[in-house]
């Protein structure tokens, strides 16, 4: 069985706990509790008939001026960057947490999930900021709350970690 490590990174109540325990718990809390450094989950998934184990870790949120742990995205297959959609700002963080990723663990396979589409009429995105995540690719709007858009978003980066996109 083939196992790839993915990381979950955002800034501070994006909802990156709330996704993983959606996915592999099918269950959502509306209470809040910061994650300490990292937790870790697993699931297994099938992906074109290939089993593969995605050994997710759930990140501490990032405050924008503190380093992410470098140490934890090292050896990371894949990195889900997370925003929540009512507060623009962390999305517009996604370019700086990119960069983090990316020196730490290099240009491995990533999604970006835009969480809490169940509260879209609370959005606080431009069109502009909506483009500019499109043009990233592989974007996702997701309710951790509901599910809406979860189980594709982790499938999909499960298919670029099993046949890597160009470029990546």
């Amino acid at each position: 069985m083939i196992q790839k490590k993915v990381c979950m990174v955002g800034v501070f109540g994006t909802g990156k706990t709330s996704l993983v325990q959606q996915y592999v718990h099918t269950k959502f809390t509306d209470k809040y509790h910061s994650t300490v450094g990292v937790k870790i989950d697993r699931k297994v998934v099938s992906v074109d008939g290939t089993d593969v184990t995605l050994v997710l870790w759930d990140l501490a949120g990032r405050d924008p001026q503190q380093d992410v742990g470098a140490s934890y995205l090292k050896g990371s297959h894949g990195v889900i960057y997370v925003g929540d959609g009512t507060r623009r700002e962390t999305v517009t963080d996604l370019d700086d947490l990119l960069r983090v990723a990316t020196a730490a663990a290099g240009p491995v396979p990533s999604v970006t999930a835009i969480n809490k589409i169940d509260l879209t009429e609370q959005w606080a995105l431009t069109p502009e900021d909506y483009q500019a995540l499109v043009k990233r690719g592989a974007l996702f709007r997701t309710s951790a709350k509901t599910g809406e858009g979860v189980e594709e978003m982790f499938l999909q980066l499960a298919r670029f970690l099993i046949v890597p996109k160009a470029g990546a």
